[in-house]
């Protein structure tokens, strides 16, 4: 493998929500950072600001909690941030703002948690539209920054959903995976097929790099 034909993509999810963990907010509008998730997003800034391989590009979700969550990447990494609709959280249809503790009574709920392949959200994507749309988002902006690093600040599943595709793993079983808030999770890009460096990382990403 030589480096030029190594493409790095960082993903970062955005930081912390009033909602976070207790509703399922999909693409509705208007949700802010918390407090917290501010100093995430500050925090993971830096965290990026320490790669010896510096980033190129950086891409966002138009949704205004993802694109908070750019703000201090950009201005660290000195890079303008692009929005890409391919990038948006899954779309939950009728299920968008309901609390979690709701959903989790509803029969459908083994299925989302279970075998997630076989599952539309009602009004909504299916798992499977989702992943496929994250992936193609993926590989279209490798294609334009091939051997390069770039940073993607997405939602939790829709990374999930990369980082599984990744490595293998079948749909199915993509809810084993946990996507913290403001946690990177890395995939290079080979002429091979991808590589998955790190997951769900809160740590230095100083040492990042393929072995």
């Amino acid at each position: 493998m030589t480096p030029s034909s190594f493409t790095t993509v960082l993903l970062v999810r955005h930081g912390t929500t009033a909602t976070t963990g207790t509703v399922l907010p999909g693409r509705a509008p208007g949700l802010h950072l918390a407090e917290r998730g501010v100093a995430q997003a500050e925090a993971v800034a830096v965290r990026l600001g320490e790669l010896r391989k510096k980033p190129v590009a950086l891409y966002v979700s138009p949704l205004e909690r993802a694109r908070e969550t750019a703000a201090p990447i950009a201005k660290v990494l000195q890079l303008r941030p692009f929005i890409d609709r391919g990038l948006l959280e899954c779309d939950f249809g009728s299920w968008t703002g309901k609390k979690l503790s709701l959903l989790s009574r509803k029969a459908e709920w083994k299925t989302v948690q279970n075998s997630p392949s076989t599952f539309r959200f009602p009004e909504g994507e299916s798992f499977g539209e989702m992943q496929q749309r994250m992936w193609s988002t993926l590989e279209k902006l490798v294609r334009t920054h091939r051997g390069r690093t770039i940073v993607i600040v997405s939602h939790a599943d829709p990374i999930k959903a990369a980082v599984t595709y990744a490595q293998g793993v079948p749909l199915d079983l993509f809810q084993r995976t946990v996507i913290s808030t403001c946690s990177v999770s890395a995939i290079g890009f080979t002429g091979s097929g991808p590589v998955v460096l790190t997951v769900n990382s809160t740590a230095t990403l100083k040492e990042l790099s393929p072995s």
